[in-house]
């Protein structure tokens, strides 16, 4: 299990994770993001909920509440990328040292 990384705009770990959830299914940014988001609510997806439970979690797909979403998928998108890349840095091969380099050690 992952640590959870802080929730802006007091956003529920639960919000959090269903945005990470989308975004591994589809890693878009915004408003890509949103159309998965919306299919992965109307399907129930994530853990069984739908546009109800989300909206208890934060999670509101209406015109008004689209700026802060769009806030909280960037937030996520931002940390999901930098793990990957820290994860993909960590899976690079340790690099070769030349015959020359070991020989004037």
């Amino acid at each position: 299990m992952e640590a959870r990384q802080g929730a802006p705009d007091g956003a529920s770990p639960e919000a959090i994770e269903f945005i990470r959830f989308c975004y591994r299914r589809r890693p878009y940014g915004w408003p890509d993001l949103y159309d998965e988001m919306c299919h992965v609510a109307s399907r129930r997806l994530f853990r069984g909920w739908g546009l109800g439970e989300l909206a208890e979690q934060g999670i509101g797909f209406s015109l008004f509440e689209t700026p802060r979403l769009a806030a909280l998928v960037e937030t996520v998108v931002i940390q999901e990328r930098a793990r990957s890349a820290a994860a993909a840095k960590a899976d690079e091969p340790a690099p070769r040292l030349r015959r020359e380099a070991l020989a004037a050690s």
